[in-house]
């Protein structure tokens, strides 16, 4: 099985989701990110695929979020290209589908 995860290292959550894959016997592409930020068509179609809004990828957490939490899907998408670090993850992607890690657990649904 193929595996995407758009990963940071320095995340916890990203770490471990890294491991279930690896641990799953995953053929795994690492994407990290804050160094290559996905284009804006490319987390659209990650967030049609895990059947997400893109405020339910926005990292809270973050100060830029704060901005834009009550912006439309446009707007949120538009600050997450400018700043990569208001995106949510661990977000994995296989052929069976795509999953924000957060839970883990709910990485099983598309291993």
């Amino acid at each position: 099985m193929k595996a995407t995860i758009y990963h940071n290292p320095r995340c916890s959550k990203s770490r471990e989701a890294l491991a279930l894959l690896q641990e799953a016997g995953a053929d795994v592409t690492i994407v990290e990110y804050l160094k290559t930020p996905p284009s804006r068509a490319e987390l659209v179609r990650l967030y049609d695929r895990a059947g997400m809004t893109p405020r339910q990828g926005l990292r809270m957490a973050e100060d830029g979020a704060k901005a834009v939490k009550h912006g439309d899907a446009e707007a949120i998408l538009d600050a997450m290209v400018i700043d990569p670090l208001l995106i949510e993850r661990p977000l994995v992607e296989t052929d069976k589908g795509v999953r924000l890690g957060r839970p883990i657990a709910r990485l099983h649904e598309i291993l």
